[in-house]
């Protein structure tokens, strides 16, 4: 058996992959608080008329008594920067043209590679569990870590990892608001 049709069947969840279960990024304050027009300007890009999200009114007539924000918004709060900052993602493509826009992006609260020669990425799925809703004026803080990391092997007889990646997100006074798992295979 060459070496190359050796290492395409040895496993690729070696003790070093392994010892990523469990490490955790910096605890990252995202730029910006929930505001009402950044609210307005996400509730109109995924299409969610929800009075509940805009109508005051309305609002207090429901069991929460004032806006909600959804809860996923977070996650996407967390990839704004400051207008004084460099753009990873221009940075990324100026570094290189080939660039996905993703992998190479280098984000604030990054967890550190997961030490294996299997290069390709595909997504996984992703999930979220919401214990509250944002408020308005809340300042929202992320937190990275490898939650799980899994062997399967491919039809083609090749072994794979499914890496999941726990983000939790927090506001000013610590109150948990939801957790998300992405999950994704690397080939």
């Amino acid at each position: 058996m060459t070496q190359e049709a050796q290492q395409d069947t040895q496993s690729v969840l070696t003790p070093e992959v392994k010892a990523m279960i469990g490490v955790e990024g910096e605890v990252i304050e995202s730029w910006g608080t929930v505001d009402v027009e950044y609210l307005r300007r996400f509730t109109q890009a995924v299409m969610d008329p929800d009075p509940r999200y805009w109508d005051e009114e309305f609002a207090k007539t429901t069991h929460y008594g004032c806006i909600i924000v959804p809860p996923i918004m977070v996650s996407y709060m967390t990839g704004r920067i400051r207008p004084d900052q460099e753009d990873p993602i221009t940075k990324a493509f100026e570094e290189n043209p080939m660039s996905d826009g993703i992998g190479s992006v280098e984000r604030p609260g990054a967890l550190p590679e997961i030490p294996t020669h299997l290069v390709r990425t595909l997504n996984a799925g992703n999930e979220i569990e919401v214990y509250q809703y944002p408020n308005i004026g809340d300042t929202i803080f992320f937190q990275n870590r490898y939650h799980d990391i899994r062997e399967r092997v491919g039809r083609d007889g090749k072994p794979f990892l499914i890496i999941t990646r726990e983000i939790t997100y927090t506001n000013q006074d610590k109150a948990l608001l939801c957790i998300t798992r992405q999950s994704s295979i690397r080939r």
